[in-house]
This record gives structure tokens, sequence and C-alpha cells, in this order.
């Protein structure tokens, strides 16, 4: 007899698959102290956020979970989810076995993409060669794959090993010796390893058993094994004989029991369907036909003394995981695709009460050719259309026995983002470097005004040119090469300068602050040249072209995944170091950081996945700033609009407003894109602003801060912050208390003051501590260090944008080094020291300056 239930030899799919009078001088000073002292006056924010860790024991239904097997090559999580209007409980996904490396990759993105919405994951193992070659070694990798994901996701996962394997239709059917010794080898491993995963076993639906109508697969039965398949001894397999027993591996090794059900529109109570029964056209399921096949009476020729649910489900004390679905033919008349496929899961919910062991529901979530609709297309989906998808939704939501997730704690790429910030461990360590760079600075700053009147042939030549400021070009120079040594993650004294040299800050800050200072010196040249429209129309012209050149990086990586050899995952996805604001807690946790990237080849490609293109809500870890800049950049002729007409002070408490914003509330965002959980746009566009401010009356602000007033107040300042630093750290280091300062302050102030995220109060001040005293120490050295390094750093600051994009490509180089040691110092030497070299030719000849912005 042909079978009833199983959805074709074709498996469910799979993954192929980012400012000179009294008046004047006093009204610069005011202007010099809104500018830069307010840098050191934001407010902390306490506490940081942590992101959810896997939990300590399997979660397990109270209900029913629900949710799709879905064609991994042409759908995905988010798409599901998006058509459904809910978020499942749980995702299949058929991976190759033994494990290669595509079935890993596959693995791997499935899991992180069923993380991102804490779904459970049921990974139906299909073998694909002979079940008697699958070893240990084969069970060890996937095991080892099973607790890699547990460990960096918490996700639970169900093992659905050889699914069907009762029917002919599948390579490995009907082989009940090979499959139970195959079952039991992987279930071993799994049970004595520490991925809590849970073994399933699932035969098909059993009646039309032993299938001969479906492929004619039963002659190639071993011949030890036939014995086992004819289970009444008449010497012949036929229905009579049990369809499931002899494939039973045992309760030792099956956690999960299951079963494929699926409704292929044709058929009846007293005949199974298979490949001999026409499909003729669409039918709605026969009243009961659900509960008959749980009954084990319906498509059944002959009766069976019993059901697989009392067998295996009741009788074995097993959670059931029910696969199903309804085809649907487009091309053939007969009833609607509603009543199908609405008819087909409402008597699927209406029977989970009855059979309350049936802890979770599969749906088959494909469109392909089919077997049993004579190489028909057909259609399994339930969400395709949003009439069907509604009505799936409605009827879920009103099942008293559906659990809808999450499950897990979902862990998302915006938590990826998160991720990226790489802090230093808090404590009076870290707190201790930060006072030794404030007075490092103090004193180099003291020592700048003595050699300022002793050696004033050294001091930078000003002419007073508006258009550019050497100084500021080579402390550019100097930050985009930290941010580029600390991205290309390789040990060695570059790398530890970087990541050093400047206290509490990091390249980043500085970037942002020094891009505002620039282009507001070059803003009024271009007014002054052009005119105020068409100067407004260039800034949004460049803005245009960054955000142009941030799509195509973000692109150029995904195309050069698909190039052997390249180890692209090293900047599309990012491995926890433990050091980030997730604690150690979260180290070796993956993320993926191009989510849905591969439904940008589908055609057409889905409006989700273009959307997440669109707005950034992808790219390469060292470039996420990027899209801080394109923002930034889109309000400079707005901006720069009022600067010109002298109500910066407006623009300053805009800009503080919205940082108060972001301080109160640090989790509203403007915009989904990745760099905002890195970089917030309300905390960071404080810096941007405040360097345009300075950039436009940069002029003035010299002159103000380099009067007698300006510098006692400069020096205060500068010497102010260092001793109150220093204060409280010897008071930490001693044991005193330092007069009115609280005695525990130091403990705290690197936690709710020194936060990169949320650009705390303290960050805010190092800002400004370092623009000035290094601003003062190039000017006051400026001789010796351009002759000594002034050729490198200028270049290199002037083409800062055009260094930060190319950096992604360089740190891709590096990490696709076959066997290189990252943690040698020679070999990180050297490798920080071609790539700057090498970024430092790029500039000097000029390459692509055409194409990308600098």
């Amino acid at each position: 007899m042909p079978t009833l239930n199983h959805p074709s030899s074709t498996g469910a799919g799979s993954a192929s698959g980012p400012r000179r009078s009294v008046a004047r001088r006093l009204g610069a000073a005011l202007l010099a102290v809104a500018a830069l002292v307010p840098l050191a006056l934001g407010p902390a924010v306490l506490g940081d956020a942590t992101s959810a860790s896997a939990a300590t024991a399997p979660p397990e239904p109270s209900g029913t979970w629900f949710g799709p097997d879905l064609d991994w090559g042409s759908d995905g999580p988010d798409g599901y989810a998006g058509r459904l209007g809910a978020t499942p409980s749980l995702y299949g996904v058929n991976i190759d076995y033994p494990l290669d490396r595509r079935a890993t990759d596959e693995w791997r993105r499935s899991a992180r993409a069923a993380a991102a919405q804490g779904a459970v994951l049921v990974i139906s193992l299909e073998p694909t060669g002979r079940l008697s070659e699958l070893d240990a070694a084969d069970a060890r990798r996937a095991d080892d794959l099973l607790t890699e994901i547990d460990e960096q996701y918490g996700t639970s996962q169900l093992v659905r090993f050889a699914p069907e394997m009762n029917g002919n239709w599948q390579r490995w059917g009907q082989q009940p010796t090979a499959f139970v010794g195959a079952f039991r080898e992987l279930a071993d491993v799994v049970h004595a390893g520490e991925s809590r995963a849970r073994m399933v076993w699932a035969p098909s639906y059993g009646a039309g058993y032993p299938f001969s109508d479906a492929d004619g697969r039963l002659p190639e039965t071993p011949a030890g094994d036939v014995g086992l398949l004819d289970t009444n001894d008449d010497g012949r397999v036929t229905e009579a004989d049990d369809p499931y027993g002899p494939y039973y591996p045992g309760d030792d090794a099956v956690d999960w029991v299951g079963q494929s059900m699926f409704y292929f529109a044709k058929g009846s109570a007293s005949t199974a369907a298979g490949t001999s029964v026409p499909l003729v056209e669409n039918q709605a399921p026969a009243a009961g036909e659900v509960e008959g096949r749980f009954g084990e009476t319906w498509g059944y020729a002959e009766a069976q003394p019993s059901t697989f649910y009392e067998r295996f489900a009741e009788g074995r004390d097993r959670p059931m995981l029910l696969d199903t679905g309804a085809l649907y033919a487009d091309e053939l008349a007969g009833a609607a695709e509603l009543d199908v496929k609405q008819g087909w899961w409402r008597q699927v919910l209406e029977s989970l009460p009855g059979h309350d062991r049936i802890a979770g529901v599969t749906w088959l979530e494909v469109e392909r050719d089919e077997a049993e609709a004579g190489d028909r297309p057909v259609d399994w989906r339930a969400t395709a259309e949003p009439g069907i998808a509604g009505s799936l939704r409605t009827d879920l939501e009103a099942s008293d026995r559906i659990d809808l997730g999450p499950v897990t704690d979902r862990i998302t790429s915006t938590d990826g983002d998160a991720a990226t910030v790489q802090v230093r461990d808090g404590g009076g360590d870290e707190m201790g470097w930060i006072v030794a760079c404030a007075g490092a600075l103090a004193l180099a700053f003291l020592v700048s005004g003595v050699v300022g009147r002793l050696l004033p042939r050294w001091r930078y030549p000003d002419d007073g040119s508006p258009a550019r400021d050497l100084r500021i070009d080579l402390f550019r120079g100097f930050i985009i090469l930290a941010v580029v040594i600390t991205h290309i993650e390789v040990a060695g004294p570059f790398s530890f300068v970087t990541l050093k040299a400047v206290g509490a800050i990091t390249g980043a800050e500085m970037f942002v602050f020094l891009s505002g200072i620039v282009l507001g010196m070059v803003y009024p040249l271009g007014i002054k040249k052009y005119g105020e429209k068409a100067a407004a129309i260039g800034a949004f012209v460049r803005a245009r072209k960054q955000y142009v050149v941030t799509l195509a990086v973000i692109l150029i990586v995904f195309a050069l995944s698909f190039v052997p050899l390249l180890n692209t995952d090293a900047v599309t996805t990012f491995t926890d170091r433990g050091t980030g604001t997730t604690g150690t807690t979260a180290e070796g946790r993956v993320y993926d950081l191009y989510p849905n990237v591969d439904r940008l080849l589908d055609y057409p490609p889905p409006w989700y996945a273009v959307r997440q293109l669109l707005l950034l809500e992808m790219g390469p870890w060292p470039f996420n700033i990027m899209g801080l800049f394109v923002v930034l950049s889109l309000t400079i002729p707005a901006l720069m609009w009022a600067i010109k007409r002298r109500a910066w002070w407006a623009v300053l408490l805009v800009s503080w407003a919205l940082y108060a914003v972001g301080v109160v509330f640090p989790d509203v965002h403007l915009l989904p894109s990745q760099f905002e959980a890195v970089f917030p746009l309300f905390a960071w566009q404080v810096l941007f602003t405040h360097g345009l401010v300075i950039g436009w009356y940069r002029r003035q602000i010299v002159t103000a801060l380099t009067t007698r007033l300006g510098k006692v107040l400069v020096g205060v300042g500068v010497v102010g912050y260092a001793g109150f630093l220093a204060l409280i750290w010897a008071g930490h280091a001693y044991g005193f208390a330092p007069g009115p300062i609280p005695s525990g302050l130091y403990d705290t102030l690197y936690a709710t003051g020194y936060q990169r995220v949320d650009m705390q109060w303290g960050r805010l001040v190092d800002v400004a501590l370092v623009a000035v005293c290094v601003y003062a120490i190039l000017t006051v050295f400026w001789t010796p260090i351009s002759k000594a390094v002034g050729w490198f750093y200028v270049p290199l600051g002037q083409a800062s944008l055009y260094v930060f994009i190319w950096q992604v490509f360089f740190v891709l180089a590096v990490a696709s080094i076959p066997g290189l040691d990252r943690s040698s110092v020679v070999v990180g030497t050297i490798v920080h020291t071609v790539s700057v070299l090498l970024l430092w030719v790029m500039v000097k000849k000029k390459f692509l300056f055409s194409v990308v912005p600098r």
C-alpha cells in the first residue's frame, strides 16, 4: 500500500545554502567655555546593559511549541515571524550528516537565527551515506557543535536523527539494524556530553507501510533486516507488520518521540495515499482525519492493535514532536487554499487537548515539486499569503495548548553589535591607569608652557590659514592608525600603545570629535567660495557618497564570503572576548552581524532583508561607526546654517538636550542601525556638534584660550581634573578619606563615569583633556615632532576616512592568513608595520581617491 503522509524525498530546504576689545575677548572666552567645558560636565550614567545568558537547564514546554520546518535556502526566521505576525517557539532545519564544512555553517547560521528569536531549534540530521559507515567520530563532531551552540546561546536543541526511517523514500529508510545502531551511537555521545540536547526518534505515520507503492525501495532492505521487519512471522513484509517497533532505538536512547503526519489531499479513511493514487484536485480535509490518524485507523486496510501515541508517547512517557503540513497545488481546481490548510491545522490544534504528550508541532513551510503530486510544484506553506498567515496566527493564539515564543533568552545581532564594545575590566587598576594618564597629560601640558618660552623656534608656524591645521591632521593620523591597529587584533607594541596611551578614551571618541572640528573648519570655505546653498548641497552629496560606499563595503564583504580561503567570518561575525558589557558570561559567544544577508540573493529579495541593508543593520564589525558618520553628515547643513548665524548656543543646547535623552532613556534609539548599539546617536552626537562649533570658531577660541585669562582657566581645568583623580586614587591606595569626597567613590568611578557606549561624563572630560593637552604639546614641540613623524601621520590624518574604510579589508586579509600566530609579538609587529605602511603608500599614491571618501 502507498504512504499517506511522507512529503517526498526532497528535504525541507537547507541554508545555501554597520569651534581688541575687552568685550570681544570676553565673548570669545565665553564661547570657549561653552564649547569645551561642557565636555567635562556630562552627567553620569548608572548601570550597564547586560545581555541574556543561557539557562542552566533546558526549558520544557508547558503546552505545545509551534514553528515551521523552513526552506532555509529561500527563507529565514525574520521573514517567517514577520509574515505570521508572531514569534514561533521553534524552527526546524535539515542538516546533512556526517557534518562537513557546509553543513556545519548551515547549522551555525540557523542556530544564530533561531537564537535571535529565543526559539527551540529542531535539527533533522539526514545521513548522506550508508548508515553503517557512520561512526563515533561523526557523532562527536555533531555533539561538539551542539555543545558550542548551547554554551553560546543557550538554545534548546532537539536532534531528529534520520527521520521517517520506516519509509522507503529516504536513503536511510527501512534499515532497522543500521538505523538503530547509528541512532544509539549518536545518542550515547550526546547524552554523555554537555549540550543538553534531546534525541528525537521520529518515524512516519504508518498507513501504507511498507510503502511498496512509493519508490520501490523495499528490495534494497538488507537481507538480515527482512526478518526484523516481518513482525508477524508470516514470511512477508506487509501492512500487517508493525511499522514502528523494529526501528525503535530503545528508551535509553530516545528522549522525545516524533511522527510525520502530512496531508496530501487524496486517499481515504480506508486507502492510504501514495504515488499510485493521483492528485486530481485540492480537497479540504475530511472531518476527523487527524483523530483517525492518532487512532491509527485512517488509511489502513487492516486494523492496528495499538497506536503510535499510546505505545511511544504515553507508554514510554515521552514528549512527542509532530511534524505536519497540508499540500496545495495551485494548478489544480477544487477547494480553496485556506480551506485546505486551515482545515488541517485546526484539526491538529483540536487534537492537542486529548494528546497532552504532544509538546511540539512543526509545520512544513516549503514550496517544491512533490512526488506524491505527480512531481507537480506544490505549496506546503501556511504564511505565504497574508490572509492565510493571519488565520493561522489567530487560531494559534486562540489555542489553549500552543506556547509561542520566545522560549529562551534572545541573542540578537544587536547584542553582537554591543559586544564589539570590548571595554577594559572595571575596578581600581583601570581607574589607576586613567589617573596616571591624566596626570601625565597635565604634567606634559605644564612642561609645554615652559618649553614654549624657552624654545619658541619649535612652535607651530601658524599662518592663520582657515583651511588646514597640520596639528589636527597629525593627531588624526595617530588616532586613525590607533583604530586600524586595534582592529587588526594581533599582539605587539603597537597594540599596547593604541590600547593604553590615551587613558579612558579610545580612538573612536577622538575620531568623531576631530572629524567635527575639521568639517567645521572647511565648511565656511565652501560657503565663501560657492555660496551657502551650494555648500549645503555639497555636504549632502558627501553624505550620500559615504552612504553608498558604506553599502558597497557591506556588499563587497558579503561577496568575498564566497571566495575560498578568505575568512570573512572574522568581520561578519564577532566572538565575544568576555571583556565587553556582558562580562565573562558571554565569552566565546559568536554573533552574526550580517542578519538575513543570504536573503538578498533571493529573487526578489524580501523587504525585511533589503530594509536591514538600507538601514545599515548589518555590516562588518570594524566598520560599524560608519553609519554614525553618515547620519551626522546629513545634519551638517542645518547645524552650519545655525552656527553661521551665531546660534552656536542653540546648537549646543539642542545637542545637550539630545544627550540628556540618551542618558535618561538609553534604550531609545532613532534608528535600528548597527551603530546605535555601539555609538548611540543621542550620546555620541555631542562630540561631533562640539567639534563643528570649535572648528567654525577655531581662531577665536585659540585666541581666547591663549590669553592670560584663558591660560589660567585651562591650566586650572587640566591640573584640577588631574589633581582630583590623583586625590581620590591616593585615598583609595593609602586608606585615608580625601576630604569631603566620599571614601568609596574611587571604587565606583569607572563604572559610573567612564563607560564608553553611554559616553559618560568621565570620557567627555578626557576627550577635552586629551584635545587641549595634545594641541598644546603639538604647538610647542611641532618642529621636532613634525620632522620625526609628521611625514607619516599628516597624510594619513588628511585622509582618515579613506583609511578607515580600507582598514576593513586589511582586517579581513590578516584574518585569512593561514596559521597566523596572533599572540606572537614578532608576528604582530610585522603585520602591523606592513599594514600601516601599505595604507600610507595607498594614501600617498591616491589610490581610488576618486571613489573612496577621504
